[in-house]
């Protein structure tokens, strides 16, 4: 999803650095103007909250999106978004700023204030419920995420949407 217009999307990124301002590597100051991109499962926590208007091309011109309308686009488009956007907006809803974690090997980097506020202590992996994982994978994950001092938390969505948290920590005998 694009925000075009460099003002709205900054000020999108700024309220609570939702999305990634394009062409920016790091943003270091709110007078930075750029386009927003912003993922589906943002997009949606947005529309949800009414903080922004989803429009999509289709045969006659321009629609606006529901909800659920992009809920279900999510569901088609992003392998596990049903899971995913559980975890993003109940972390979003417990007042954490939550932002990609591919580079650090886990679904979600979840900060208390910001990046470039402060550093990211937790690297969240989401699984459902009926959904198996390799240890392995999580060993992985948890030494990655502490060699850059961050905690590993794993958040199991069941089949109505509850979130168990399970956090991670090193242990030496």
């Amino acid at each position: 999803m694009i925000v075009p217009d460099p003002v709205c999307g900054s000020e999108i990124y700024w309220t609570s650095f939702y999305g990634s301002l394009l062409g920016v590597e790091k943003p270091r100051s709110k007078s930075e103007r750029a386009p927003l991109e912003l993922s589906l499962i943002e997009a949606l926590y947005l529309l949800e909250k009414n903080l922004l208007n989803v429009y999509a091309q289709g045969e006659s011109g321009l629609t606006r999106l529901t909800p659920e309308q992009l809920y279900s686009i999510g569901l088609e488009r992003v392998n596990r978004f049903r899971e995913l956007y559980a975890v993003y907006k109940d972390l979003r809803e417990r007042g954490f700023v939550v932002r990609r974690g591919l580079k650090f090997g886990c679904d979600y980097l979840v900060y208390r204030h910001g990046p470039g506020i402060d550093h990211a202590p937790y690297g969240v992996q989401v699984y459902s419920v009926d959904e198996s994982a390799d240890p392995i994978e999580i060993v992985r994950m948890g030494r990655l995420l502490h060699s850059v001092r961050k905690k590993l938390i794993i958040a199991v969505v069941d089949s109505g949407s509850r979130i168990n948290y399970l956090l991670f920590g090193w242990w030496k005998p």
